[in-house]
């Protein structure tokens, strides 16, 4: 019977608490160890450090000099050398730990167990129909992918870990040759050369991943190959690599990401969208880009107003001009007339020697992004017209007028119509801005966007967070479908980062969600929802539509343009979902 001690993995880095967090990454990123055992001078286990504590440490901003004492995880799953055969194959079906420590006698480090290190032992020793379940039950629950091939390089059997990081379906593998199915794992070479080697990193949806690629010896001759893909959390350390490399840069990797330049980043690419009034809209916006006329982008905070503005930019004759971005809102009103139209030497104090050029400067020849220009006094609103009128101004403390060619795109969430009336926005201002107006609509009036805009998101996340998140638990996607998004896409986002982050076990649960999405009275969550009859993305639909006909008082047509469809296709889906009494 096949014993632990043949499906172990030997780690030859066995580090004290007094490690330094550089030593550890250097080590993890070497090796691609996910965990490593902290031993005291006796080698006995103390605890383990793994990429979650790695990570802890770096968010802390941790020196790298810093022992890991303070960050070994002292609960430790560990396993004794001598455990029967029995119970190591419950453990693999039953233990949703994907690594463990294994131990002597006296409680000394001997290595690593893994999920993965078990189905390689028992392929090595099995050739019976009898143990093959057991291989199968193995893999079922292996934590990283795992294919094995036969000396045919045909596909014999695959863990659905692997499947779901593909987006594929058993049928779609099984019995297949591996280069046909999967060219880019290379196994035809690992035939030819039967040496066992580890890839560079290769990425799916944001996910990176390595291939181990592992000929299986039988008699001194090759009767299969074993393809072992890690990814769970496994560019955590890829990027902390890399951060750790700049550590003298002070500035967050978010700030980093984010950082504005003088140069529109997005196109009608970037705006997503299966809802028809959004796609009237884009092909609307596209055509009044290419004219020279002012445009005002409104609609609520998160809406991706912006996203509008720089694709309007991008496609428009002024594309290789500067696209700049001022913020009325951010900026304070004492600073918002010379941040727009610069200021001449010693024009008050505290100014630069040399005086400054403003926003309107740097837009010559380009577009200047006015974004919630609601919230601009009307001592700047008076002056902004004037630059539209005349195109021309004088900087602060400046008597020389200057000319400028620029095209005003703006933006706001406010209500501009009742802020003419209130006195509080010029209505000669409001008439030059409103010369071509887009709405952008909520979210929640288009909520069979939700699905195409997370799977969108998740893929960046995790590109940015370093997380290998593949898909959402039914009700996780119920609750998503059902919200009703205040803070438009913008929340959307925030909530995924969030959920990402939380999430343990590849797909995002309910749990790990916001708990005042889950205690909100705007959600209509069924736990049973989600049957045998009914995929995961059905009952979403059903409970969009429900969510739809709740808010507009069943009034089908409103319904239909809240959802983004036509009434001929809502009334189809009230027939599939049994929804017409209702």
């Amino acid at each position: 019977m096949i014993s632990l001690k043949e499906m172990i993995t030997p780690i030859p880095y066995q580090i004290k608490e007094e490690t330094t967090l550089e030593e550890a990454l250097n080590i993890m990123k070497e090796e691609k160890y996910g965990i490593l055992p902290v031993v005291d001078e006796y080698r006995k286990l103390t605890g383990v450090f793994t990429r979650s504590k790695l990570f802890q440490m770096v968010k802390q901003e941790k020196p790298l000099t810093t022992p890991i004492r303070d960050f070994v995880k002292k609960e430790v799953y560990s396993l004794k050398i001598n455990t029967p055969f029995k119970e190591l194959e419950e453990i693999v079906r039953n233990s949703s730990v994907g690594t463990g420590v294994v131990m002597d006698a006296e409680n000394r480090v001997l290595g690593l167990f893994t999920k993965a290190d078990m189905v390689m032992g028992l392929l090595n020793v099995t050739r019976t129909l009898n143990l093959k379940q057991s291989l199968q039950t193995a893999m079922d629950h292996a934590y990283d992918g795992i294919l094995l091939a036969d000396d045919n390089q045909t596909i014999q059997m695959v863990s659905p870990s692997l499947l779901e990081l593909f987006s594929m379906q058993y049928q779609d593998v099984l019995h297949k040759k591996t280069d046909t199915v999967f060219p880019h794992f290379q196994l035809s070479k690992l035939y030819e050369t039967e040496e066992a080697e580890v890839s560079d990193f290769y990425e799916i949806n944001g996910i990176k991943y390595i291939i181990h690629r592992i000929p299986v010896i039988q008699e001194g001759r090759m009767v299969g190959a074993i393809v072992k893909i890690m990814y769970r959390q496994l560019n955590e350390v890829n990027e902390l690599f890399k951060r750790l490399q700049k550590a003298e840069n002070k500035a967050s990797f978010y700030h980093t990401e984010l950082e504005k330049s003088e140069k529109a980043r997005f196109t009608w690419d970037h705006i997503i969208s299966e809802n028809v009034v959004m796609e009237k809209i884009k092909k609307s916006a596209a055509k009044a880009a290419k004219g020279r006329s002012t445009i005002l982008i409104r609609g609520e905070s998160g809406t991706g107003k912006e996203l509008f503005a720089h694709a309007a930019h991008n496609s428009s004759a002024r594309k290789d001009g500067k696209f700049v971005v001022v913020n009325c809102a951010a900026i304070p009103e004492d600073l918002l007339e010379s941040e727009f139209f610069g200021y001449e030497d010693g024009a008050f104090t505290g100014a630069r020697s040399r005086g400054k050029i403003g926003k309107f400067d740097l837009a010559n020849g380009g577009s200047l992004f006015l974004d919630e220009i609601g919230d601009m006094s009307l001592n700047l609103q008076a002056k902004l017209l004037r630059v539209l009128q005349e195109r021309e101004f004088y900087r602060v403390g400046g008597t020389k007028r200057i000319h400028v060619d620029v095209r005003i795109i703006a933006a706001t969430n406010r209500n501009l119509e009742e802020m003419v009336k209130e006195g509080t926005f010029r209505e000669d201002l409001y008439y030059r801005l409103n010369v071509i107006s887009l709405f952008i609509p909520p979210l929640r009036e288009r909520m069979m966007d939700i699905q195409i805009l997370s799977e969108k998101i998740m893929s960046e996340l995790n590109r940015v967070i370093g997380t290998s998140i593949t898909g959402f638990e039914g009700q996780a996607k119920q609750l998503l479908m059902s919200y009703h998004w205040p803070g438009n896409v913008r929340e959307l986002r925030n909530v995924m980062e969030r959920a990402m982050t939380f999430a343990e076990h590849g797909k995002i649960k309910v749990e790990d969600l916001p708990d005042y999405m889950i205690g909100s009275t705007h959600v209509l969550l069924d736990e049973t929802a989600v049957t045998q009859e009914e995929s995961m993305v059905e009952s979403a639909e059903r409970h969009a539509i429900e969510t739809a006909l709740s808010k507009t008082k069943g009034n089908k047509a409103k319904a239909a343009k809240m959802l983004g469809i036509s009434r001929s296709s809502l009334y189809d889906k009230l027939r599939k979902y049994q929804l017409n009494e209702k």
